[in-house]
C-alpha cells in the first residue's frame, strides 16, 4: 500500500484528489549512479505537437485530473457561452447532463462559432478552434469587450481531454456539425441542413484514460450555474437526467443583494442589515457590482468574480475591496469621534463578520494560471478601493442605525480579540519549547530535523501506549491527549488560557499561536491526528482541526497537518490477513477470496485494541500506511462549516441534524 495524500477540505466538501507520495521523498533516498552524458542525445528530445501537450500534462491546463479538474472542463465551455452573454450576443444557456453522469451538453443562443474557411490554415475556423491551442476570437478586442477566456485554449483543452466531443453550430441560416475523439476530428465540418437562429452546442464525455473518475456531480454544476444566473441576469436551464430534474434559473428581475441573501440565509445579520444592505453598481471603469452586509458570526467571507469567473483565491480586486471598506469605516468613525480610548482597532476587526459578493469586469485580466483562481492585475487594487470607499462612507452617514450597529459590532469584536490575544499570550508563556521542559506525556523522537520528524496526536493513554511501541523512535513522536479538547471556536478567553491540553499541544508543536507563528520553531514536519474510527474519534479530530485552523492556520496552509487512517477490520482467511477501512471493503475482501476457509473478522473499536505490530503495519509505517493531508481548498465553505458546526449558534447544527436524520440507518446511543 502506498502512502497517499488527499487534498482535503476542513469543511469536508467534495472535490478532493489523491496524490501518490513517492517513497523516496519520505525519508531515505538511495543514490543512483547518473547515466553517462553521452547517452543524452538529440534523439531524446520529444516535441509535442497539436493537443498532445494537453494530454501529456493536463495539470498545466486544468490544474490536475481530480474531481475539481473534471468539473473545470464544464466551466471552460460554460464560460464561452457566458462570454457571449456578457457582450450582449446571447440571452440563454442550457446544460443537459446525461443519465449516466458521464457526458454533458452546453448550448447557447449566441452568434455561433464561425465555420467558414480560415485562409491561412486552410481549414474551417470551427476545426481550428477545437483542435489548436491559442486559437480563438478573443485575441481580437473588437469581438469581446470583456471575456473570461484569454488564452484561446479552453475549448481545445476540453476536446483533447475528452474521449468523444461533438459540436453543432447554427448560424447564417444553416446548421454545421463536427465530431472528435481525444482531440482529433472524426469527420469533416458538415452542413446538416437549414436552421433558424444562431448558437453553439457542445457535447463531450471526459476521457477515462485521463481522469480516474469521469462522473459529473449535478449539485456541483448547479451551484456554479446558480451563481452565473445571478451575476449576469441570464436565463439558465439545467436538465439533470441523473436525477430526472429540470432546474430553471432566472434572476433577471432581482437585485444583486438577493444573491448575497441566498448565500447567508442561515446566518444572523447585525441589527438593521437584514433589511438593507450596502449595494454598489458601477458602470464606469472599473465596471463592478457589489453587495455587502455584516453578520454576528465570526470570520470574513467574500465571494468574488472577474468577468463572470469565480476567483476562489481572491486577488487584487478582493484586496481593493477590503482596503476600501476599512478606509470608509475608519473615516466614518473618525468624523463622528467613535474611536474608543485604549482600544486599537485593526483592519481585521472592521472586516470581522463581513459578508460580500463582488463582481468586477476587467478588459485585460491577468489570472494566476489557466484555472483563473486568482486575479493579479496590480492596478485593480486601487481602482476598487477608490470606487468603494467614498460610496460606503456616504452610505454609513445616511443610515445612522445601520452605522451604529456596525460600529458596536466592530468594537465588541475588537475587545474579544484583545481578550483572546491575552489568553494566547498566557498559553505561550506556559509553553516552553526546550526539550527538557516539554509536556510530560510527550514521547519525543530523537531527531532534531523537523523535516524528518512526525508528531502523532492520539486519544488516551491506551492508544498512546500502543503507538509508542509501534513508532520509529528516531523519527516519530507520540502525544496522547485526554478525551475531547476545548472547542476553541466558542471558548471564552479564560477557558482558553486555562486549558492544559491546549498549552501542551502548543508546547509540543513549538511554532507558536496566532500572529506569533514561526515556521523556524516548528518541531515536526508532519503533525498527524490519529484518532479512533468512531464518532468520538471523529469529533476529537474535528476539534483539533478547528484549533489548528483558528490559531495555527499556517500549519495547515503550509501542508504540515495530516489525518491518520487506522483500519476498522482485520480479515484473516486461510492464513492470509487483509485490512479493511469500511464495511464495503470488508465484504469485498471476503467475496474475492478463493479460500474455502471461513473468514475470521476482527472489528477494532479503538487504537488501543490494536497490537503495536498491527498499528505499525497499518497506520504508522511510511511504506504501508495511508495519510491524508489537510488542505483548505474553499475558504468560504470552510468558514461556514467551522462556524456552523462549532460556533455559538446551535440553529445550523439543529437544521443539519434534522435534514440528515432521514438518512440515518442506525444511531449509536
Amino acid at each position: 500500500m502506498q502512502q497517499e495524500e488527499l487534498n482535503f477540505e476542513v469543511s469536508g466538501t467534495s472535490g478532493a484528489s489523491l496524490e501518490n507520495e513517492p517513497a523516496a521523498a519520505k525519508r531515505r533516498t538511495k543514490k543512483k549512479e547518473a547515466p553517462p552524458a553521452s547517452s543524452y542525445t538529440a534523439a531524446d528530445i520529444v516535441v509535442l505537437e497539436g493537443l498532445d501537450p494537453v494530454r501529456q500534462r493536463p495539470g498545466l491546463y486544468i490544474g490536475g485530473t481530480d474531481e475539481a479538474a473534471l468539473h473545470h472542463l464544464v466551466w471552460e465551455i460554460v464560460d464561452n457561452s457566458i462570454d457571449e452573454v456578457m457582450n450582449g450576443f446571447a440571452s440563454s444557456v442550457e446544460l443537459e447532463l446525461d443519465s449516466d453522469g458521464r457526458g454533458i451538453r452546453v448550448t447557447d443562443n449566441g452568434r455561433g462559432i464561425p465555420v467558414d474557411l480560415h485562409r491561412q490554415y486552410g481549414k474551417s475556423a470551427l476545426e481550428l478552434i477545437m483542435t489548436t491551442l491559442h486559437a480563438g476570437g478573443k485575441f481580437a478586442k473588437s469581438n469581446y469587450e470583456y471575456s473570461g477566456g484569454l488564452h484561446g485554449v479552453g475549448s481545445s483543452v476540453v476536446n483533447a481531454l475528452s474521449s468523444a466531443l461533438e459540436v453543432t453550430v447554427k448560424r447564417d441560416g444553416g446548421e454545421w456539425f463536427q465530431s472528435y475523439c481525444q482531440g482529433k476530428p472524426t469527420c469533416q465540418v458538415t452542413r446538416k441542413g437549414d436552421a433558424r437562429g444562431s448558437g453553439t452546442s457542445i457535447w463531450f464525455r471526459p476521457d477515462p484514460e485521463i481522469f480516474p473518475v469521469t462522473v459529473f456531480k449535478p449539485e456541483v454544476i448547479l451551484e456554479t450555474l446558480e451563481a452565473q444566473a445571478w451575476l449576469h441576469r441570464v436565463r439558465i436551464v439545467f436538465k439533470d437526467r441523473v436525477n430526472n430534474a429540470i432546474h430553471r434559473l432566472d434572476h433577471t428581475e432581482q437585485g444583486f443583494e438577493g444573491y448575497l441573501q441566498t448565500l447567508i440565509e442561515s446566518e444572523e445579520q447585525i441589527e438593521g442589515w437584514n433589511e438593507k444592505q450596502f449595494v454598489l453598481k458601477r458602470d464606469a471603469d472599473p465596471r463592478l457590482e457589489l453587495a455587502l452586509t455584516w453578520c454576528t458570526q465570526n470570520g470574513e467571507q467574500l465571494r468574488s468574480f472577474v468577468n463572470g469567473i469565480r476567483t476562489k483565491e481572491g486577488g487584487t480586486h478582493d484586496l481593493g475591496l477590503q482596503a476600501g471598506v476599512v478606509r470608509a469605516v475608519r473615516n466614518f468613525m473618525d468624523t463622528h469621534n467613535l474611536q474608543p480610548r485604549g482600544l486599537k482597532l485593526s483592519a481585521g476587526d472592521i472586516r470581522e463578520g463581513m459578508r460580500g459578493v463582488l463582481s468586477i469586469y476587467v478588459p485585460e485580466p491577468q489570472f494566476k494560471g489557466q484555472t483563473k483562481d486568482r486575479l493579479n492585475n496590480v492596478e485593480v487594487n486601487n481602482q476598487v478601493a477608490n470606487a468603494v470607499a467614498p460610496v460606503l462612507e456616504s452610505f454609513l452617514n445616511e443610515n445612522g442605525t445601520l452605522a451604529k450597529a456596525l460600529v458596536e459590532r466592530i468594537i465588541a469584536g475588537a475587545k474579544d480579540r484583545a481578550a483572546i490575544q491575552a489568553a494566547v499570550d498566557v498559553v505561550v508563556r506556559k509553553s516552553v519549547t526546550k526539550r527538557l521542559n516539554l509536556p510530560g506525556k510527550l514521547a519525543d523522537c530523537s531527531s532534531n530535523r523537523p523535516q524528518d520528524s512526525e508528531l502523532f496526536i492520539v486519544e488516551g493513554d491506551s492508544a498512546g501506549g500502543s503507538a509508542k511501541q509501534a513508532r520509529d523512535r528516531h523519527h516519530q513522536a507520540i502525544m496522547p491527549i485526554r478525551g475531547k479538547i476545548l472547542n476553541t471556536e466558542k471558548a471564552s478567553a479564560d477557558s482558553f488560557a486555562k486549558s492544559q491540553e491546549i498549552a501542551n499541544l502548543t508546547s509540543a508543536i513549538g511554532s507558536g499561536l496566532d500572529g506569533k507563528y514561526a515556521e523556524d520553531r516548528l518541531r515536526y514536519g508532519r503533525v498527524v491526528i490519529l484518532t479512533d474510527a468512531d464518532s468520538d474519534g471523529h469529533h476529537i479530530a474535528c476539534l483539533l482541526l478547528v484549533f489548528f485552523y483558528r490559531h495555527m492556520p499556517e500549519l495547515i496552509t503550509r501542508g504540515h497537518v495530516y489525518l491518520g487512517r487506522p483500519p476498522l477490520y482485520r480479515v484473516a482467511i486461510g492464513g492470509k490477513v487483509s485490512w479493511a477501512w469500511s464495511e464495503a471493503e470488508r465484504d469485498a475482501i471476503v467475496r474475492k477470496s478463493r479460500s474455502r476457509a471461513n473468514p475470521v473478522i476482527t472489528r477494532f473499536k479503538g487504537l488501543g485494541e490494536m497490537s503495536p505490530e498491527q498499528l505499525k503495519e497499518t497506520t504508522m509505517n511510511p511504506d504501508t500506511r495511508t495519510l491524508f493531508r489537510v488542505q483548505v481548498t474553499d475558504q468560504e465553505a470552510t468558514e461556514h462549516t467551522v462556524s456552523d458546526c462549532f460556533g455559538d449558534d446551535a440553529a445550523p447544527r439543529f437544521k443539519l441534524v434534522m435534514e440528515s436524520a432521514v438518512a440515518a440507518d442506525d444511531l449509536d446511543i
